[in-house]
């Protein structure tokens, strides 16, 4: 089997409850992310955490070294598990992430985090359009209402809408517990 990676994405403080960007679901999908998370560190597997900061005070949430950009304490990582500051939504744009696995051979990244509809979105089509498989988990990822043009859009419904249209052509897309009983 190729070598696999655990891409932990923007799980930070200021997507839960208390932050300045709360999530729908955001306390259940880190939950998810943790059980992926023990079973990729138990397994020896590379696990990346992505951390998105803006570059300006004024942004709406993740403002440069603010306690709501640092990592939610679920998913800390450990001192062997490098973490990949981004400014954008594709966590490949003018980072290190590529070298990172190039580097350790990763072929398959299993991605977890925030927000579905933005970073998991943008890191899943760059992944397959870099030539990574990809599966995402999509009960360890979060995401918010949104409104369109006068339209309010649940979380739910976004949420499901973005997993549809990323399992149609760019990744595998399954459950924590149908990717730990082993269909990866």
């Amino acid at each position: 089997m190729a070598k696999q990676a655990l891409i932990v994405v923007d799980i930070q403080n200021d997507y839960f409850p208390q932050g300045k960007w709360p999530l729908v679901g955001a306390e259940a999908a880190a939950d998810n992310a943790v059980r992926l998370l023990d079973a990729f560190r138990e397994a020896g597997d590379a696990v990346v955490h992505i951390r998105h900061e803006f570059t300006s005070d004024d942004a709406p949430f993740f403002t440069p070294n603010s306690e709501g950009a640092k990592l939610h304490p679920k998913v800390t990582n450990r001192a062997d598990e490098p973490v990949v500051l981004k400014h954008f939504v594709n966590s490949f744009r003018e980072t290190d992430l590529q070298a990172i696995l190039d580097e350790q051979g990763i072929k398959h990244l299993v991605v977890v985090g925030s927000m579905s509809h933005m970073c998991i979105d943008g890191i899943t089509r760059a992944a397959a359009d870099l030539g990574y498989t990809v599966t995402v988990i999509h009960d360890a990822c979060a995401t918010r209402d949104l409104e369109f043009n006068g339209v309010s859009v649940p979380a739910a419904h976004v949420h499901a809408a973005f997993m549809s249209a990323l399992g149609f052509a760019y990744a595998s897309v399954v459950s924590a517990e149908e990717f730990l009983a082993g269909k990866r």
